[in-house]
């Protein structure tokens, strides 16, 4: 260990120690007769605000600890005695106040539950003076994936190497630096770190310069940041190896990643060289900063993260290797990086005012993958994976544990658990939905404006709405491009949305609140009578409890085509009812035209039975996106048994046509949850007729697929999951292919190169022998791709071995030989192998108190273990075993996590589908032709 120099000790008057020395709860001591902590909400007060944080910070990769000293000048709005910021396993010594009346100490108490600390001053800070006060600080690195943590990796010798990185997001920057720790609370920051020459540091802003201290130590200074919030603030030191390209707006772009794996990074920097590109013009506002680094973490809990200047990421969601890589890595790699840097302007540059409008920052960031992917790599047809995230959103919203878009939190659980597919995916889809209401270029035009307004500021809702309310009368159109002037130039009354309706003026905020201020989406029920349409609308919930349905309302933008006119016609239904008429009768009406709308609707009287007809006759007279929708809200609807299943069965014949890659894996994701149901129960029989069921309706196209990389991107995406389901149920020919390959894979040592895309389709059949299983750990372990390994593991998880499934938890658990990041993602999929479901559910319960704390209660990854484990049960046996351990917790290990209220209704909503419906499934397929014999795994 190298000691920390006298010149530093001055500054820095904790050396790195080790962690036995600091205090059991890294916090002040606090005397017990004290005074009562003076502020009592989890809000910090709006007395004092910080102006600038001086913040210098020495990590020691050896004892895993690190010191800091950070000086922050404040702005003092009303008469105080009290600063009030954030601290959280902290060990805090010398307070200082600096004021032009000279410098003093201050008394430091805590509010542990609150993540406070309150320095108190024997005299009155005034009104419109500027204060500076001073703290030191020490502590351990953090054990979990948040605040400043451990990182580290394997090289391909087998050293271990150690690294220390940051995620702040979203109350976790108190947990490296004491702070004023809410978003609203923007200051700008000027950073330094102290590092060992071995290493490098980063920071959300470029190096100026570096200092060589006594002992060998170096301290670097990193240029003074813009006004930003403390989520935003991110520093790494590692022994990173970086390449960079510089943007045609002159911004440097670099990416980061261990040594070994440098080589993987080429397409990640050409990638954020285009899209940041692109989002300086489409946003005409130029990039504030002079650099963007994205960085590769070995150990990092979620996706990504949108430090401004300094983008982090899972190594899965950066690196790409052109020979290993598959179709799929390249879509998900591309859409991550277009997430974080959309963020720079949306969630950045501006930022919601508190958590509870995260989706301004969530919901837009995903939007904007589509929108920018769409420009700059046209050859992945984002369109056709949008609407994916729209059905997933809906699986959540669809039951009363659901939360609106803009919901109200307080405490750090409540804001974790905002980062979900509501505040994700239902908000782009809204957003899509509004984009398609007011024009394209009426949207562009209102978010340019909001983003310009409101720059360096926080914001709400109703900034939003306001911004794209009358876009085309504003004084600050003027700034925008030629393109917005022409176009609300030529604009007349039959453009943007006034061909919705007519009457009132377009009220955006009126509408929008419908959307975002209540739970849940609308259903519509459309009943056509001749020329007549009857429209009504009501909430769509899984539930036997209607009254809870009751209440709500929304203006929804309908959109609909008929049999006898292309033409898509919209009306604003802004009430519970309504009636249109159609410029003729028609043999059949589509709402929702390719489901640009957050919305389901069921077809009653013939209706259902005139698109089954379409389907089955001439499916490609509807778009793809509008078939996958029938497809999804037919299967949803039987659900509420408001369609019965045979109903939706007949629907889904006409699949055995179908090759678009939206229509097919929405049959998939239907019909699948169905056997995988009978798998936890005890009826083989009906679970194999239903497996060949969907393997007969495919087959057709899984024996079409070739064994190649060739086709589009979907194309691509789509042979690996046909040929991956093929494998997985046994159908002949695939088994038969992919054991061939396999074979003389392992023959080659591993060294024989296979068709990227079919990769996991042969990996799969091998994992089902110890052999082949133990063969593809070792080539897992000494795998430098991070795609590859992806797809191994995968792979192993399904295999039919106990013994190897309870492997794989157990070693990610203790991050050997596995990543502890990724143990969600093994346990949930062992949780869906009908040899490993009930282990998994054992092993989420034995390590519950282990798992919080490294993942953190409410974070979605905790979500995603909890639903992801539970969500296929559907016995009332299981359902009692669910309750009854997650009945046994306490408020602070989890029990009023939303989670659980979701994986109590789903479990709930399973047992409902299958007491009413297998015996018509039973009905259903015996009518059926006789199949050939199902081989069970």
């Amino acid at each position: 260990m190298l000691a920390a120099p006298l010149l530093l000790l001055l500054f820095l008057p904790f050396p790195p120690s080790s962690g036995a020395q600091l205090p059991d709860k890294d916090r002040v001591q606090v005397d017990l007769k004290a005074p009562p902590f003076p502020w009592g909400s989890m809000r910090l007060p709006k007395t004092i605000s910080p102006i600038h944080y001086d913040l210098t910070i020495h990590p020691n990769l050896t004892t895993l600890d690190f010191t800091g000293v950070v000086r922050i000048q404040l702005d003092v709005h009303e008469d105080t005695t009290a600063i009030i910021l954030h601290s959280k396993h902290l060990h805090i010594s010398n307070v200082l106040l600096f004021a032009t009346e000279g410098v003093k100490p201050l008394k430091v108490s805590e509010h542990p539950r609150f993540n406070q600390l309150a320095l108190e001053s024997d005299s009155v800070l005034a009104k419109g003076r500027r204060y500076e006060v001073q703290l030191e600080f020490a502590a351990n690195f953090s054990e979990s994936y948040h605040g400043f943590y451990k990182s580290s990796y394997r090289t391909s010798s087998g050293e271990v190497r150690v690294m220390a990185s940051t995620q702040f997001e979203a109350t976790f920057a108190r947990l490296a630096f004491p702070c004023f720790d809410e978003p609203a609370f923007k200051a700008n920051f000027t950073i330094r770190i102290t590092r060992e020459p071995r290493h490098i540091a980063i920071s959300n802003m470029p190096m100026v310069k570096t200092d060589e201290l006594p002992g060998g130590l170096l301290k670097d200074h990193f240029d003074t940041t813009v006004k930003m919030s403390t989520y935003l603030v991110a520093y790494i030191v590692s022994d990173f190896l970086s390449v960079s390209k510089t943007t045609q707006h002159g911004v440097k772009i670099s990416v980061y990643a261990v040594p070994e794996k440098i080589d993987q990074t080429a397409f990640a920097l050409d990638a954020a060289v285009k899209l940041l590109d692109f989002y300086d013009d489409y946003f005409d506002i130029p990039y504030p900063l002079p650099k963007q680094d994205l960085a590769a973490i070995p150990d990092f809990q979620s996706g990504a993260m949108e430090n401004w200047g300094l983008t982090t990421y899972r190594e899965t969601g950066l690196l790409f290797d052109p020979d290993k890589s598959s179709a799929s890595d390249k879509l998900g790699i591309t859409k991550v990086i277009a997430h974080e840097l959309a963020h720079q302007w949306f969630g950045n540059l501006v930022t919601m005012e508190w958590w509870n409008d995260l989706w301004l920052n969530e919901g837009f960031a995903k939007f904007m993958e589509f929108i920018s992917l769409r420009v700059t790599y046209p050859e992945l047809q984002v369109d056709d994976f949008f609407l994916g995230k729209c059905f997933e959103a809906m699986e959540v919203d669809s039951l009363s544990s659901s939360h609106p878009v803009s919901t109200p939190v307080e405490n750090p659980t409540q804001i974790q658990e905002m980062f979900d597919d509501v505040s994700y995916d239902k908000g782009a889809c809204i957003l899509n939905m509004l984009r398609d209401f007011l024009t394209p270029e009426a949207f562009e035009i209102g978010i340019i404006r909001y983003l310009k307004r409101y720059s360096y500021q926080n914001t709400v809702n109703s900034h939003l709405w306001e911004s794209l309310t009358n876009v085309c009368n504003s004084d600050d159109l003027d700034e925008g491009r030629i393109k917005h002037k022409e176009f609300c130039s030529k604009r007349d009354v039959q453009s943007g949305a006034t061909k919705w309706y007519s009457g009132d003026e377009l009220d955006v905020r009126a509408i929008m609140d419908t959307w975002t201020l209540q739970e849940g989406f609308p259903l519509v029920t459309v009943e056509v009578r001749g020329r007549e349409v009857r429209l009504s609308q009501e909430r769509y919930l899984k539930t036997d409890d209607y009254s809870l349905t009751e209440g709500f309302l929304w203006q929804i933008p309908l959109t609909y085509m008929t049999s006898t006119s292309s033409t898509v016609h919209r009306f604003l239904l802004k009430t519970k009812t309504d009636v249109l008429y159609l410029p003729e009768e028609a043999d059949w009406v589509k709402f929702n035209v390719d489901m640009s709308g957050y919305y389901m609707v069921h077809y009653a009287g013939e209706g259902w039975n005139s698109i089954i007809k379409l389907l089955h006759h001439n499916h490609t007279a509807l778009s793809s996106n509008d078939r996958a929708s029938l497809i999804h809200n037919v299967f949803q609807l039987v659900s509420t048994e408001k369609v019965r299943l045979d109903t939706a069965l007949e629907l889904s014949l006409y699949l055995s046509k179908e090759t678009e890659i939206m229509a097919v894996t929405q049959g998939f994701g239907e019909l699948v949850p169905l056997y995988k149901l009978m798998e936890k129960r005890d009826m083989a029989a009906l679970e194999n007729q239903m497996k060949d069921y969907i393997v007969d309706l495919f087959r057709g196209l899984i024996g079409r697929q070739e064994w190649t990389d060739s086709g589009s991107v979907p194309q691509r995406v789509m042979r690996s999951y046909l040929l991956l389901f093929g494998c997985f149920r046994n159908y002949a020919p695939c088994v038969s292919k992919a054991t061939e390959l396999f074979t003389k894979w392992k023959e080659s040592d591993g060294t024989m190169s296979l068709p990227v895309d079919i990769t996991m389709a042969v990996f799969l059949i091998g994992a089902r022998t110890p052999e082949g299983w133990d063969f593809l750990l070792e080539k897992y372990r000494s795998s430098l791709q991070m795609s590859v390994k992806s797809r191994m593991k995968s792979a192993m998880s399904t295999s039919p071995l106990p013994e190897k499934l309870k492997w794989m938890m157990e070693h990610s658990l203790s991050n050997v030989v596995m990543k502890t990041q990724d143990l969600p993602d093994v346990m949930v999929s062992v949780s869906r192998n009908p040899r490993g479901y009930k282990m998994a559910w054992d092993f989420l319960r034995a390590n519950w108190h282990i798992l919080i704390k490294k993942f953190e209660l409410g974070s979605s990854t905790v979500s995603f273990m909890v639903t992801g484990v539970t969500s296929q049960y559907s016995t009332r046996e299981m359902l009692e075993e669910v309750r009854s351990f997650f009945g046994s917790l306490d408020e602070e290990s989890g029990s009023e996590m939303r989670c659980i209220r979701q994986a109590y209704e789903t479990i709930e909503d399973n047992i409902r589908w299958t007491d009413r419906n297998l015996p018509l499934l039973q009905a259903w397929l015996d009518k059926r032709r006789p199949k050939t014999q199902h081989e069970d795994l």
